[in-house]
């Protein structure tokens, strides 16, 4: 039986020892951790127990100073890890450009795992208490910076009188600010903001198109969820989302430019059969290169490379 303690808020010093008796506990042959805090201070432990080390980096939120300085501590803790997995080349370059060895640094992009189907159009506009008609464009994830919601937010002026709603699904730091941004721009009765609703994933097709003009990105499971709802997808080209899609299958715009988003946008409205065009080419892509298995043959050969270079 394997002993875990629960650790409480910054007990930084007790949870490196914990994490070093786990290991030795339990013995296993690689630990893989994601996120700063396991990274810094779980990741150690491991190593110092005896254990090579694996870490899966999804990307950085950037945020006040406090979350930039565990970035920094994150991103030199790297360097001491067997392998750094990057979930996309631009990431993976930006970890070598920070000192981490690129011998040791490794691209594997999310796969997709379907879960429950997503939600009929008629369901998913009940489940959000929206009206059924009318075209709307979808937003998912966090309220904060690197997301853009406020892209979007900025881009309402020209949705104006266009017959365009929006809806907002997440929380974060960002929302009363974006609500307050909103409402001087004159778009209350254009924005609808949901919060968080467990399971958005399932109601994509409540949307005619979706957006993300995010300023960095990973590989984001929202465009996923998409893709394999079949609901057009407008994306900022930023990060790992052109390793993902291309022009055939979503409408990629310049980052940090609204009236390009809105643009692409009424293209959409005044244009369905060619976004659903794109939305079809994007679900075949979803099936054909993102499946669970060849993420998991990839993990299983990086796993395999770590305990041969350690034998060595």
């Amino acid at each position: 039986m394997v002993n875990v303690s629960i650790m409480p808020p910054r007990s930084y010093v007790p949870e490196h020892r914990e994490a070093k008796a786990l290991c030795q506990q339990v013995a296993p042959d690689i630990v893989h951790t994601h996120g700063y805090r396991a990274d810094v201070v779980d990741a150690p432990g491991a190593r110092r127990a005896g254990f090579p080390t694996v870490t899966t980096v999804h990307g950085f939120t950037g945020g006040d100073l406090k979350n930039r300085l565990y970035q920094t501590l994150q991103v030199r803790g790297f360097r001491k890890f067997d392998a750094v997995v990057a979930v996309s080349l631009p990431l993976a370059e930006h970890l070598a450009l920070h000192g981490v060895p690129r011998n040791r640094l490794h691209t594997i992009v999310n796969a997709w795992r379907p879960g429950r189907p997503p939600l009929g159009r008629s369901e998913a506009r009940v489940a959000l208490a929206v009206p059924a008609d009318g075209f709307r464009v979808g937003f998912v994830g966090r309220l904060s910076r690197e997301k853009g919601a406020d892209i979007l937010v900025a881009a309402g002026g020209r949705l104006l009188g266009q017959g365009v709603s929006v809806s907002v699904i997440g929380d974060g730091r960002e929302r009363l600010a974006l609500e307050a941004a909103a409402v001087g721009l004159g778009l209350g009765d254009l924005v609808r903001w949901h919060g968080v609703v467990p399971d958005a994933g399932r109601l994509m097709r409540a949307f005619d198109v979706l957006v993300m003009p995010s300023r960095t990105e990973g590989t984001p499971i929202a465009l996923f969820e998409a893709m394999a709802a079949g609901v057009p997808v407008i994306a900022a080209r930023v990060g790992g989302v052109p390793d993902v899609v291309g022009d055939a299958e979503v409408i990629l715009v310049p980052a940090e430019q609204p009236d390009a988003l809105a643009d692409a946008i009424l293209a959409a409205r005044e244009d369905p059969d060619a976004a659903t065009r794109r939305a079809e080419a994007a679900r075949r892509r979803l099936a054909d290169r993102f499946g669970e298995g060849p993420w998991l043959d990839a993990y299983e050969r990086l796993y395999e490379e770590v305990l041969k270079n350690r034998v060595k």
